[in-house]
Order: structure tokens, then C-alpha cells, then sequence
């Protein structure tokens, strides 16, 4: 009587898993191309680089159905790089994203390594998630508008879509014994879409975010994340000039807002975010300690649908940077254009121009006040105040 009782519930449990609906979703991108650099410190470089307009990648998605309207959802993606085989994000295996959740009419919650809502809401509308690639992103992508950094630990809301608005928060634990705000990572956003206008706002702040297991140091997009210490720990976590000598700070603070207006075929863009990195050397020592950093950042995008194929943009970007005791400091303008044609709905081919010219100074990851140079995101650093940088590449969607 046991063993029957045993073998029915047995049957039972394998026909509720047979009659619940799941499926499970292979996708990935590959994203590689032809680069030249006029100014890779000091020098001419041609080289080939992977994942420009969108990072490489592979992943799993999936969802199952549990019944009352009621889902549980996974992604599990994974970043690398097409011209060596290596893993992306600092050689992490799903370096991109990793998380498990469940979704209803009341909105999605997930756990795992996720995207904050300044890159949810607001990154969309800047032309380095579009048809520039990450070469056109902010100037060190200062903002974080183009992903270059991913939250560990974290806790996510998204909403349900009601009649075009969204809105949806993070929270990520820091993990740190004793210190409950060390690494504490917790984010806000909002975005509009009907018709052809489309909006979104963001707020995201990250607590010494240049420590161990901070936001600047959990796997990036482009970083290598070699652990360091000292003054130039911060060399490890931000390679680009454009603030490497700010990241000592204890507080990291982003607030973004960004829009797009569509007419037939043209789609004008533009958005704002206001960066400030609070009391300084508080992750490690800088002579400029308990000071803050603020840059304002505005950038105008414009892209035309020529032909059903053929897409056309270009873009200006403007950093101001009002840095330590109140000066005003580094200036960056930067411009760029872009030509994508799409040989079919999965494979396109694009090139993609970059330029930028830095005025004032700055500061080195020593905290020395230094000439500000040209570091367009995701290159070597220009040796002078001038950079640019041409891309030819393709890409192809499964």
C-alpha cells in the first residue's frame, strides 16, 4: 500500500510539472569590427575589438508558468570576447546578467546580478546605446548611461506597464560585516512611452564604490578589475581619465533624465544626468580628502531611417566638470556620427566615428592636479587634450 501510495504521488508531481507551461530561450549577439585610434597614448593604433555597438554575448532566458497569472522568470547571460574567446567582465561567467525572479500583474521582482535604473529608464536614450556603441558613450561613461558598470547583490522592482508608464527601484547588499552601508548600492527610475514621445528619469548612488566589491570593482563592462591598493587603487576599477581621481570618493550619485521625440523617420534625442562624487578619500587617500566632484553632462542625438535598411545619426555630447574647492575645471566636447545598414533583420554592418577635445585640468588617480586629455569611453587615454577614432564592424543576432 506504501509503494502505490508512493508511486501516485510520484505520478502526480511529474504531470503538474508535464502540464505547467515553460520555455526556455537561446539568444546571443556577435559584435566585432576594425578600429583606429589617432591617439592611444601617444600614439596611432589599428587594432580589432569586440562587442562596440553592443557587447557579445550569449545567454539562457526562461519562464514557467505557475497558474493565477503568477510566472517565475530567469537570465542567465554571459559577456566575451569574439576575437580571443575570452569571458567579458573581469572573466566572469555570466558577467553580463544573473538573476531568477517572478513576475505577475503587480509587477516583476528579481534577485541576482542585475542593471540599475539609470541604465533601465534613462541609457536608452543615449546615442551609445544606440547606433554609436559604446566609443560614443559619455566620455568615461561618467554617468554609467551606456552599463559599464553592474550591480551584484541586488533586489529589483519593475512595474507593470500602465498605459505607457514604468517605474521600477533597486537595492543591493553590500555584504561587508559590521558596515551595513559599505558597498550599498540603491537605484530609482521612471519612464514614459506612448506614441512618439518617450521620457525617463533615474537616480542611482553607490557607497564607496571604488572598494572591494564596490560598483566601480565587481566586473565591468570594460575594466579589468585587477585588485590594487594605495593612492592609485583607483587605477584598477576606472580606467579612463576622465575621473579616475574621484572614484576615492564615498559616495557615488547619478541623477539622469533623458527624452526622444519621433517624426516619420527622424528621431530627435536628448539627455541630462548630473554626476557627483562625494568626500573624497574615503576609499583611499587623496590629498583632496573630505571634497566634492560634480560633472553635468548634456548630450543632443539625431537619427534618420533613410531607407527601411539604411539608418543614418549623428550627436554632441558636453561634459563640465565643477570639481575640487569649487573651480571650475575639465571641459569635454565630443561629436559623433554613424551610418548602419542592415544586410537582414539579424545582420548588420555599421561605422561609427568618434571625436572629442578636452580643456582645462584634472585629477590623476594620485589626486595630482594634472592638463585634462581626451579619453574617449572604452579607449587608451589620448597623451593629448585631442582624440578620435573610427570603428568598421558587424554584427549578427541569434
Amino acid at each position: 500500500m506504501k509503494k502505490s501510495l508512493l508511486a501516485l504521488a510520484a505520478l502526480g508531481a511529474f504531470a503538474g510539472v508535464a502540464h505547467a507551461q515553460s520555455s526556455v530561450t537561446l539568444y546571443g549577439i556577435i559584435d566585432v569590427g576594425i578600429n583606429m585610434n589617432t591617439n592611444a597614448g601617444g600614439y596611432h593604433k589599428y587594432d580589432m575589438s569586440s562587442g562596440v555597438l553592443q557587447g557579445s554575448r550569449f545567454g539562457l532566458r526562461g519562464t514557467e508558468d505557475l497558474g493565477g497569472g503568477l510566472k517565475a522568470i530567469f537570465v542567465l547571460e554571459n559577456g566575451f570576447d569574439v576575437t580571443n574567446g575570452k569571458l567579458g567582465q573581469g572573466g566572469l561567467m555570466f558577467g553580463r546578467q544573473a538573476y531568477v525572479g517572478l513576475s505577475s500583474q503587480a509587477g516583476t521582482v528579481t534577485l541576482g546580478r542585475q542593471y540599475d535604473s539609470v541604465v533601465d529608464y534613462v541609457g536608452p536614450f543615449e546615442v551609445g546605446d544606440q547606433w554609436g556603441g559604446y566609443i560614443a558613450a559619455h566620455p568615461g561613461d561618467l554617468d554609467n548611461f551606456n552599463n559599464a558598470y553592474r550591480t551584484n547583490n541586488t533586489v529589483k522592482y519593475t512595474s507593470s506597464n500602465y498605459g505607457g508608464l514604468t517605474f521600477g527601484g533597486t537595492y543591493s547588499f553590500g555584504g561587508k560585516a559590521g558596515d551595513f552601508t559599505s558597498n550599498q548600492i540603491w537605484s530609482l527610475g521612471a519612464g514614459y512611452n506612448n506614441g512618439p514621445l518617450a521620457l525617463g528619469v533615474g537616480y542611482l548612488n553607490a557607497r564607496t564604490p571604488a572598494a572591494s566589491g564596490g560598483l566601480f570593482n565587481n566586473g565591468g563592462s570594460i575594466a579589468t578589475n585587477t585588485p590594487a591598493t594605495g593612492t592609485a587603487a583607483a587605477s584598477y576599477a576606472v580606467t579612463s581619465a576622465i575621473y579616475t581621481g574621484f572614484a576615492s570618493a564615498n559616495t557615488y550619485q547619478v541623477v539622469g533624465a533623458g527624452g526622444a521625440y519621433t517624426l516619420g523617420a527622424a528621431t530627435i534625442g536628448a539627455t541630462y544626468s548630473n554626476v557627483r562624487f562625494g568626500n573624497l578619500g574615503a576609499s583611499y587617500a587623496s590629498p583632496f580628502a573630505g571634497q566634492t566632484a560634480t560633472f553635468n553632462n548634456g548630450e543632443i542625438n539625431f537619427k534618420y531611417q533613410l531607407t527601411p535598411a539604411l539608418l543614418v545619426g549623428a550627436a554632441y555630447d558636453y561634459t563640465r566638470g565643477t570639481q575640487i574647492e569649487g573651480n571650475s575645471r575639465a571641459q569635454y566636447h565630443q561629436g559623433a556620427v554613424g551610418v548602419d545598414y542592415f544586410l537582414s533583420k539579424r545582420t548588420d554592418v555599421y561605422i561609427t566615428g568618434v571625436y572629442q577635445h578636452a580643456v582645462g585640468d584634472t585629477l590623476n588617480a594620485a589626486g595630482q592636479v594634472v592638463e585634462a586629455h581626451a579619453a574617449i569611453n572604452g579607449l587608451s587615454n589620448s597623451s593629448t587634450n585631442n582624440q578620435f577614432t573610427a570603428r568598421v564592424g558587424i554584427r549578427h543576432k541569434f
